[in-house]
């Protein structure tokens, strides 16, 4: 059974950092690329970044070169470091793998206000 539990969300100011963490069990983290999405309030649910397992990277236009994607397979935690900070970076932040299973974490919430 397929568990993923992110952290590390929390209020920034604009331009501001954060480092989201998700620790994934089950085969999920062993077999897949895995991917952080986000899903701001009244839109869809998107995808931000990605990683396969040999660390190869890939990220959406708004986010290239603020946002880095890494992971620790030894620890089945995937990371995502977020700087210069951008209001409609606002979001609940979720891991999955990719292409993402049906089973989804509590999500951690962004905020990026002044």
């Amino acid at each position: 059974q397929v568990q993923l539990v992110e952290s590390g969300g929390g209020l920034v100011q604009p331009g501001g950092s954060l480092r989201l963490s998700c620790v994934a069990s089950g085969s999920i983290f062993s077999t897949n690329a895995m991917g952080w999405y986000r899903q701001a309030p009244g839109k869809q649910r998107e995808g931000v970044a990605t990683i396969t397992r040999g660390g190869s990277t890939g990220y959406v236009n708004s986010v290239k070169g603020r946002f880095t994607i890494s992971r620790d397979n030894a620890k089945n935690t995937v990371y995502l470091q977020m700087n210069s900070l951008k209001p409609e970076a606002t979001a609940v932040y979720y891991c999955n793998g990719v292409p993402p299973r049906a089973t989804w974490g509590q999500g951690t919430q962004v905020t990026v206000s002044s």
